[in-house]
């Protein structure tokens, strides 16, 4: 298909994600950029963390995108005394027949509200990782496949809040994108007194069905993306492996760069970036867009970057000043 004809479809096929923005601003005020990467997500199917202080709509944002599908929904409440096999399930012993049943866990839906996700232990986050990146999960010595779409979408307090466990590095690169919640403008504000005085219903009807949504990620693989894009995505990520290449005073404040997941999420975001706008190609501007979701929580900063106040997103903001762009 030529431009013209990959743009024509792409219009025709955004047409269910601008369903589900309608049903979504029904609940939630404002925060359109966590709206625009939440719809990224589920388009690409790939899990997001949301960090964000308490009171911040996270968890009702993630709960009006589940209510907007139409697909199975299940929060995870995570806690301090959490088990593993509350999250995968257990193999119960039934002594009237002498066998083992499953009992699965709530896992096994298609979305996933991993909800205050830092305040488990690591015993429990290990849970999660064969589930995030291989879609299964195992329970004793047998392998169940979870069903499509499967997503989690995690929320966490900032790592200085009480009771916060820092999540693994393996568990951190298994999430698409982080993305920063911050507080609504004095205007939103003032929406969401008002709607709430109102007493607003926040149960959305289902609107998307999963056809629907598989049909979207196939006309996602038809936009363009030129090669050098694909080189410039490359550059970019390898560039905070190697960031004294770039900067010299960089140099010494990263101690370990993106994995080449970086790579593949990058590219893939950007598609669904180009998507969201109704274009049939991707532009260097949808590759900078996404840059930061995707690379911030892939970026370990040295102790010589913390004591000087730098952020993950100060480092990618002058890679992305100075890796040429195409």
């Amino acid at each position: 298909m030529d431009i013209k004809e990959i743009t024509h479809l792409i219009e025709k096929e955004s047409l269910t994600f601008r369903q589900i923005t309608a049903e979504i601003e029904k609940v939630i005020v404002g925060q359109i950029e966590l709206l625009n990467r939440m719809l990224i997500g589920l388009l690409c199917e790939g899990h997001l963390l949301l960090e964000g202080l308490p009171g911040l709509a996270k968890t009702t944002a993630v709960k009006a995108l589940a209510a907007a599908v139409n697909t199975s929904f299940k929060r995870i409440q995570f806690t301090p005394d959490l088990l593993p096999a509350d999250i995968i399930g257990t193999q119960i012993y039934r002594p009237d027949n002498g066998s083992f049943e499953v009992n699965k866990g709530p896992i096994f839906n298609n979305i996933i509200l991993a909800d205050e996700i830092n305040r488990a232990p690591a015993k429990v986050q290990s849970a999660l990782l064969e589930a995030m990146q291989e879609r299964q999960v195992t329970i004793r010595d047998t392998t169940f496949f979870l069903d499509d779409p499967f997503l989690v979408l995690a929320t966490q307090n900032p790592i200085e809040q009480e009771g916060t466990y820092p999540l693994p590095e393996a568990q951190i690169d298994r999430f698409m994108m982080k993305i920063k919640v911050d507080y609504p403008s004095a205007e939103d504000e003032k929406k969401i007194v008002k709607r709430v005085r109102s007493g607003f219903n926040q149960d959305n009807p289902q609107v998307v069905d999963i056809s629907a949504l598989r049909s979207a990620r196939e006309a996602l693989q038809e936009i363009h993306m030129e090669d050098r894009l694909v080189d410039y995505i490359v550059r970019l990520v390898r560039a905070t492996r190697d960031p004294g290449e770039y900067k010299p005073d960089l140099g010494h404040m990263i101690a370990y760069g993106a994995s080449p997941r970086g790579s593949i999420w990058l590219e893939e975001a950007s598609r669904a970036h180009a998507f969201l706008n109704g274009r049939g190609y991707v532009t260097p501007q949808d590759v900078k867009s996404m840059a930061p979701d995707v690379l911030r929580h892939r970026i370990i900063l040295s102790y010589e970057a913390e004591a000087e106040g730098k952020t993950t997103d100060d480092i990618i903001g002058v890679l992305l000043e100075r890796v040429e762009v195409p």
